[in-house]
């Protein structure tokens, strides 16, 4: 009981209507039945490149006893060889429609048609089937209340302030417990259906919208491309309680809403939960004035596994404020040199301890980030209010979101740099109501070139994830 998957399929909770002690039972059936798959991850890690599905639950349990890279399914080719290399991959669980951005001759799992069944795709191309559909649940016995294996279960890449990501790892122990702690701070039961619109890739997602709610037994349903009008209509139609998402997502949920000239009903609704970006206070008011339902935000980051603070259902929501720390975890603005704690009122760097902060990166240990005497601090400036609320006050790393995930300008720039013509690159974060900023960029032309705008937008599909990929791009000779 002591892995995140387990603790998942024991909840009695399901995903899209499956059971997830039946997903759960097809990832370990899977390697009962595939020495080959076995045989490949010997020694090495595995990977999950897929949509917000089922088959998310199904790669990750089948990557038992390794930890497994989750791969944005937004990432580039590039980005994702260079994943795959890092964490020493040997196998990738994916779907046919992702599967041909992965490097020539990497063996992979197609899951289009789990839970029933599986393709094994061997190095030299050869396929085969792995039967899947006569597995039948998990009878799991012990204790439900273990912390969780203190042994890797996830790495996401993250964190390029230098200008390449770095991959954090992140325990059972770091999952299980803010999966928690969510539970809590969220008061998910049984009775909850979750509209799951983040990808599972994102931890803020795979937290919130599944292995919280899966814990507490409840019914999740997914959505594995954002469409704001489906997402409504899902809402109001399947008695939706719970939606989580980031600024960019309720924005559009709003406009869908607005556009139909009719009132929003969905009297289920109780939960709002934004994050991953700040929040403005207009969404917030918007957003309640035409539901009902008070929008609710938190704030967390991939090393903190990832919610650390979060304006709780036990209390009024207090908007324009990230909230209270989560349950079991602590946060204090302490001073970004000395580490020092700060008084409340005092403007200084959000810091983060407890069981949920990452043992670090792939070869890098805490690099990127400082953990100074269990403090992890996260780049991120902030003040406590009255109450213990915590006020989000800007960046003192380099960095900008979009859409929710965040963007590195100087991984930006290196990138381009490698462009053929291009003499030197400077990114910045255009400000954007919709999708909090645009990435843009100034490149200058190297003497005797001619670089046009297109081959800048077909070097970035092929090496920059959608999200990274600048949208305002001018040429300085």
């Amino acid at each position: 009981m002591d892995l995140l998957t387990l603790r998942a399929a024991a909840g009695g909770g399901t995903l899209d209507g499956h059971a997830a002690a039946a997903l759960v039972s097809a990832g370990f059936t899977m390697l009962q039945r595939a020495p080959a798959l076995v045989r490949a991850l010997a020694g090495r890690r595995a990977a999950i490149l897929v949509p917000t599905s089922p088959q998310f639950l199904v790669a990750l349990a089948a990557s038992d006893g390794r930890g497994a890279v989750l791969i944005n399914p937004l990432a580039a080719p590039t980005e994702i060889a260079m994943q795959l290399r890092e964490a020493n991959v040997g196998a990738v669980f994916t779907v046919g429609a992702l599967a041909a951005r992965l490097p020539h001759g990497t063996v992979h799992v197609l899951l289009d048609a789990a839970p029933t069944e599986a393709t094994l795709v061997a190095a030299d191309g050869r396929q085969g089937r792995i039967d899947l559909g006569s597995h039948f649940g998990l009878s799991l016995e012990g204790d439900a209340s273990a912390p969780g294996r203190d042994e890797e279960c996830a790495i996401v890449f993250t964190s390029a302030m230098a200008g390449s990501a770095l991959g954090a790892v992140l325990t059972h122990r770091n999952l299980l417990a803010n999966a928690l702690q969510t539970v809590e701070a969220a008061q998910n039961s049984r009775d909850d259906h979750v509209l799951a619109l983040l990808p599972f890739a994102h931890l803020f997602g795979l937290t919130l919208s599944a292995m919280a709610p899966l814990l507490a037994g409840a019914q999740v349903t997914t959505m594995a491309r954002f469409n704001p009008v489906a997402a409504v209509d899902t809402i109001e139609r399947d008695g939706i309680t719970e939606v989580v998402g980031v600024p960019a997502v309720f924005t559009g949920l709003l406009a869908a809403i607005e556009r139909r000239g009719r009132p929003f009903a969905a009297p289920a609704l109780r939960l709002c939960i934004c994050g991953g970006a700040p929040l403005s206070l207009t969404l917030q008011e918007r957003w309640a004035a035409v539901t009902g339902v008070e929008l609710r935000q938190g704030y967390g980051l991939t090393e903190a596994s990832p919610v650390a603070l979060f304006n709780r259902v036990d209390r009024a929501n207090v908007r324009g404020a990230l909230g209270v720390p989560m349950p079991g975890v602590a946060v204090s603005i302490r001073d970004p040199e000395s580490s020092v704690a700060l008084s409340p009122g005092a403007a200084g760097e959000i810091c983060v301890a407890g069981e949920t902060v990452f043992r670090g990166y792939l070869k890098h240990g805490a690099q990127g980030l400082r953990v100074v005497d269990g403090w992890l601090h996260t780049g991120d400036r902030g003040v406590e209010r009255a109450g213990g609320q915590v006020e989000f006050l800007g960046v003192l790393k380099p960095m900008f979101t979009r859409n929710g995930f965040n963007v590195y300008p100087r991984e930006v720039e290196q990138v381009l740099l490698g462009l053929d013509g291009v003499e030197a690159v400077r990114c910045v974060g255009h400000p954007d109501a919709a999708s909090e900023h645009e990435v843009a960029v100034e490149i200058t032309r190297r003497a005797g070139t001619s670089l046009q705008l297109r081959d800048v937008k077909a070097f970035a599909e092929q090496h920059l994830a959608a999200y990274k990929r600048p949208s305002v791009i001018t040429f300085v000779e």
